[in-house]
């Protein structure tokens, strides 16, 4: 008897003494309230439209990707995936490889793939080719966005040929320097000394995105979009020029985030999307 009560108790300190619980991620609302992934679910399959922001380098991002995507595949849900890691002028070799036109070699030759394609955007591209869900490249070629930044700022794209132009946000672009984000990281390259083009540099990538989204967006179904976090965070930048080109479909939008403790959201987290992916700054890198 006093054997199993020093193994009992020799457990029960080993459990609560010492060993932590350690969760991959927790998910919040926009209020911060803490929400499971079955209830988020539920909101993102009402929309039209998912920015599913995500931090290039996270692999907890990458797979909830991966999983949100096959969920709403799973149910029925008419699905257009769109990416921020494909540019525009790769859409017809994208295609190509989506329809079996080419071969996985001819596909990595001729489309500009970033670093880390194979660990972390290779599985669901291979996912909706073989679900046939159509992919969108919608990003700005990046040899244009870094026109805008040491050639000018947007009047540097009215050089472009007309076919270049179809690759790009329609000229003239609408700009706001005064949106919260775009002040932001301009105080972070340097503030009233940093050049304010580089902002405009990222306004044309948000911008083309948006417009690229719009364009192939269906009656029915959802446009779920891959994009860098910052790129929609706080109901900005894609999101911004969204609903400035008019956009009158329902968005639902997910952030990641990273914190040392995912037990309670951080109050500047509060508020920057509809649904937030908190995941513990320790968490493996994929570069």
């Amino acid at each position: 008897m006093k054997y199993l009560y020093f193994l009992l108790s020799f457990l029960f300190l080993t459990n609560f003494s010492y060993g932590k619980k350690k969760d991959a991620y927790q998910l919040y609302n926009a209020k911060a309230k803490k929400v499971s992934f079955k209830k988020a679910f539920k909101k993102m399959q009402k929309s039209d439209i998912i920015l599913f922001g995500e931090f290039h380098n996270n692999p907890i991002a990458h797979w909830l990707q991966y999983e949100v995507t096959k969920e709403l595949n799973e149910a029925g849900i008419p699905l257009v995936i769109g990416a921020e890691m494909f540019e525009r002028d790769n859409q017809e070799s994208l295609q190509q490889f989506m329809n079996g036109e080419i071969t996985d070699e001819e596909f990595r030759e001729k489309v500009r793939l970033w670093s880390n394609y194979t660990t972390d955007y290779e599985p669901l591209l291979l996912y909706a080719k073989s679900q046939n869900i159509p992919y969108v490249a919608t990003n700005i070629p990046r040899r244009y966005a870094s026109k805008v930044f040491k050639e000018g700022g947007f009047e540097a794209l009215e050089k472009l040929t007309d076919e270049e132009k179809l690759w790009i946000a329609p000229l003239p672009v609408p700009f706001d320097i005064e949106l919260p984000t775009y002040k932001n990281m301009l105080q972070m390259m340097g503030g009233e000394h940093a050049n304010p083009d580089i902002v405009k540099a990222q306004a044309i990538k948000d911008a083309t995105m948006a417009h690229f989204i719009l364009k192939h967006l269906k009656e029915s179904g959802i446009f779920l979009h891959l994009n860098g976090s910052y790129h929609s965070n706080f109901y900005e930048g894609i999101y911004w020029y969204l609903e400035t080109y008019g956009n009158t479909h329902s968005i639902f939008t997910i952030a990641t985030v990273e914190q040392e403790d995912i037990s309670s959201l951080e109050d500047e987290y509060k508020g920057i999307a509809d649904l937030i992916i908190c995941i513990p700054a320790t968490m493996t890198k994929t570069y």
